[in-house]
């Protein structure tokens, strides 16, 4: 799983997912991931998996932060990704123009 990843992604469930949709993705993730579950060889990258997983449940298990972070999501998405100041790049000055003549 992708650091960036979406808390969907991290699930592998759709956005619009129902509220049973993500108690059972969460239950199908944790049987894998869950640290008593895992050999003892993966427990310590598993135990970060599952971190996520329970953070991405957690949040999207909750109506309102689910709200809260769906709002962010598509915000975030649909901006673009260019700079945003009213900085032009571009002061009328450069090297040669403040040497002492």
């Amino acid at each position: 799983m992708a650091s960036c990843a979406s808390l969907y992604e991290v699930l592998g469930i759709p956005m619009g997912a129902t509220s049973q949709d993500i108690k059972t993705a969460y239950r199908r993730l944790a049987r894998t991931f869950h640290p008593d579950v895992v050999a003892i060889e993966g427990k310590d990258s598993t135990a970060d998996e599952f971190i996520k997983i329970h953070a991405a449940y957690s949040t999207l298990s909750d109506p309102l932060k689910r709200a809260v972070y769906d709002q962010r999501l598509f915000q975030t998405r649909r901006r673009p990704l260019t700079a945003v100041s009213g900085y032009s790049g571009y002061s009328g000055r450069n090297w040669e123009t403040d040497q002492c003549w």
